[in-house]
């Protein structure tokens, strides 16, 4: 969410930057409604419209991922360089924002200085204070960490290659419902942490993905809707169908796992059209975007404390959800890109922020 080459700029990668962090905020506004306080499953008569008003939105990680990629790979300065430019641009606010989280925490929730004071020392362990989203700074670090690594394999590698890599890594995220039946496969069990395709898993794909689409382009838009549409049909009756058996918040929201083959075929369906949209790069709109996208890193760690003063507020009206959740999620979506703007106001402090 924060790379952007500007001797190689495209805007359309913007848009979907700003897709993501779009997405991000609904998703977390959609979680008020069913995930109770102590992380049980809120059974509500909105749970059957939630399945079909969120099912979209589970693409926003793999998006950001897949930009990354797509900017990144293959590693194209020195290692020192590199890791430079990444602790500067996302290290430093993480740590920032981890603080932020532990001191407004101490006045939200009446934290003690003792609770903020452990949280700030637990950063290097795991994100500092218990806000869900920062786990997803630790995953991207883990593959800039692994970009070195891939990507003399990528520089020289075919194009049937990276088809097979990504063809087993497309199986491993089926793994999810094959469990469903097979509890345990390809050796899988507790004593063995790495199982036959445990190499080709998790988020590494989308990373490669994105490389992918910038080396081959896009797929066609017509076969772009076609895997939009029927990953979303997927997802949305197989969420139909959890609610029923689902004891568990995870059990839930199975179908919604990042690494889920239904999400993967949404989220490079919705890359591939948008990529091949031919937008109007003038005009206040796609200022707005471009803006946006510059301040998505900072917007992506606030938004997080506008969601919890505004869902209170709005929810108690009498609005149907599928109109609270889109409404709530516009609102803070402008309000979080708004606050960042002024603080943006301040000299150099985005080196801080995001």
């Amino acid at each position: 969410m924060i790379h952007r080459n500007i001797t190689n700029y495209q805007y359309e990668l913007d848009i979907l930057r700003a897709l993501a962090c779009f997405l991000v905020i609904w998703q977390h506004v959609t979680e008020c409604y069913y995930i109770q306080p102590d992380f049980t499953i809120n059974n509500s008569p909105d749970i059957t419209m939630i399945g079909w008003i969120n099912s979209l939105t589970p693409i926003e990680v793999p998006l950001f991922v897949m930009i990354s990629g797509y900017f990144l790979l293959p590693m194209k300065s020195d290692l020192t360089q590199f890791f430079r430019k990444r602790a500067l641009r996302v290290v430093y606010p993480f740590v920032i924002w981890c603080i932020v989280y532990a001191i407004y925490y101490y006045f939200k929730r009446n934290d003690t200085i003792q609770d903020v004071i452990n949280n700030i020392l637990h950063i290097p362990v795991n994100f500092g204070t218990e806000v869900g989203h920062l786990w997803f700074i630790y995953m991207i670090l883990g593959l800039y960490i692994l970009t070195p690594v891939i990507s003399p394999w990528l520089e020289q590698c075919s194009k049937k290659q990276l088809q097979g890599y990504l063809c087993l890594w497309g199986f491993t995220n089926c793994i999810p419902y094959i469990h469903l039946v097979f509890p345990a496969i390809l050796g899988e069990c507790f004593w063995n942490p790495s199982p036959m395709l445990y190499y080709f898993t998790g988020f590494a794909g989308y990373y490669i993905l994105g490389f992918y689409i910038r080396r081959y382009n896009s797929l066609s838009s017509r076969t772009s809707l076609i895997l939009i549409v029927t990953g979303y049909l997927f997802t949305a009756f197989f969420y139909q169908y959890r609610i029923n058996v689902a004891t568990s918040v995870s059990e839930l929201e199975l179908g919604w796992r990042f690494c889920a083959i239904n999400i993967s075929l949404m989220a490079f369906g919705v890359f591939s059209l948008i990529k091949n949209i031919h937008w109007k790069q003038n005009g206040l709109t796609a200022g707005f975007i471009k803006d946006l996208s510059r301040k998505s890193y900072a917007v992506y760690f606030i938004h997080l404390i506008i969601v919890q003063y505004l869902h209170p507020a709005i929810s108690q009206t009498d609005l149907p959800i599928y109109i609270n959740i889109p409404l709530i999620t516009t609102i803070c979506f402008i309000c979080s890109y708004l606050i960042i703007s002024l603080l943006y106001l301040i000299p150099g402090i985005n080196k801080y922020i995001g």
